[in-house]
């Protein structure tokens, strides 16, 4: 990247307080931007790193004392930032445009315009491919499930047959969704398959992580409605709905027929059991485990889950088992012996 302040300040509708022509190369952090990075002041709590910033800009809160620096006031210095950040992505990314002559296309496949197909894609039997959408390199589109406009699906995703995947969505390396839900009865002295004839609906705005993996329902549809982001390495099993704008972070698990609301947070490795409904905008801490209905806007931690306040006190209470220990040992030698 090679901007000027003021080019940067048009490019995020801010307004340039200092040097308007200093030119800048890179983004870093406010403690480690050098003289041509550009950095931002998400809030007053970092005044003190932003005074000593050695950054050649930094993007702040408008009203903000400049402290003798070049910034750049904008309504919102973190959106700003991510502005910036797009530029430099788009600089970096080097996307093939075009179908490549390697890739597989079967003849009754439906493909949008401006569309990119890297090698070794296959794309299968009544699959559609919406306009603007790209598929990186071995991606893997089964029969008749649908990639919305403008959908980036990164190498080695598979969708499987009859999935819907919404428009602008982001699919990272090595996600699958549409695999079987795991789904056995026991008869005859063996587990039997129960056939998943059911699919998945991932809608508009979704992004999902490397290796992740979202099941076909076994009737129905797993939904991931619009906006929720979903980390690498999570499991949400078959029938599992995840309502608007969720967050699901790394190693999260979610078993089947569970209802996430709206809003809801599953820090890392979260474990939800099957048929548990959470509500809007419930936050569980990271390890925690849901065995039962959360109401809406709870804050849960530990496993069993509990209201985050009761299990602080617990583990607090344990980590003065040892003290409370020699204490009930000398009370009862008291007891027993008397006073010496």
């Amino acid at each position: 990247m090679q901007l000027t302040v003021n080019q940067i300040s048009q490019l995020v509708q801010g307004r340039v307080a200092g040097d308007g022509a200093r030119l800048i190369r890179g983004v870093a952090g406010l403690e480690e931007a050098k003289n041509d990075d550009i950095t931002f002041l998400k809030d007053a709590k970092h005044q003190k790193k932003f005074a000593s910033t050695n950054a050649g800009a930094v993007l702040v809160p408008a009203g903000t004392e400049s402290h003798g620096k070049t910034v750049i006031e904008v309504a919102n210095p973190q959106a700003a930032f991510v502005r910036v950040l797009e530029e430099i992505e788009k600089e970096k990314k080097t996307i093939r445009k075009g179908i490549h002559p390697q890739a597989f296309i079967s003849p009754s496949a439906h493909i949008g315009s401006d569309v990119n197909i890297g090698p070794f894609c296959i794309v299968e039997d009544e699959a559609v491919v919406s306009d603007g959408a790209t598929l990186i390199g071995h991606v893997y589109v089964g029969p008749r499930a649908k990639v919305g406009k403008n959908t980036l699906l990164y190498p080695h995703v598979v969708l499987r047959e009859e999935v819907v995947v919404g428009e602008r969505c982001i699919i990272h390396a090595g996600a699958v969704i549409g695999s079987d839900g795991y789904g056995f009865y026991f008869a005859k002295g063996k587990h039997n398959k129960i056939p998943q004839v059911g699919t998945v609906i991932i809608e508009d705005d979704v992004e999902i992580g490397s290796c992740t993996t979202i099941d076909r329902a076994t009737t129905g549809a797993t939904v991931i409605q619009h906006g929720t982001k979903i980390d690498n390495l999570v499991q949400i099993a078959h029938n599992v709905e995840v309502g608007p704008h969720s967050l699901l972070v790394a190693q999260s698990g979610v078993a089947g027929s569970s209802k996430l609301g709206g809003g809801v947070v599953l820090a890392g490795q979260v474990g939800v059991a099957d048929h548990v409904t959470i509500g809007d905008g419930a936050q569980i801490g990271a390890q925690s485990g849901i065995k039962e209905d959360v109401k809406p806007g709870a804050v849960m931690f530990g496993s069993p889950a509990q209201p985050l306040q009761e299990t602080i006190k617990q583990m607090l209470l344990v980590k003065r088992l040892p003290e409370l220990f020699k204490e009930i040992k000398k009370l009862k030698e008291l007891l027993v012996h008397g006073t010496k």
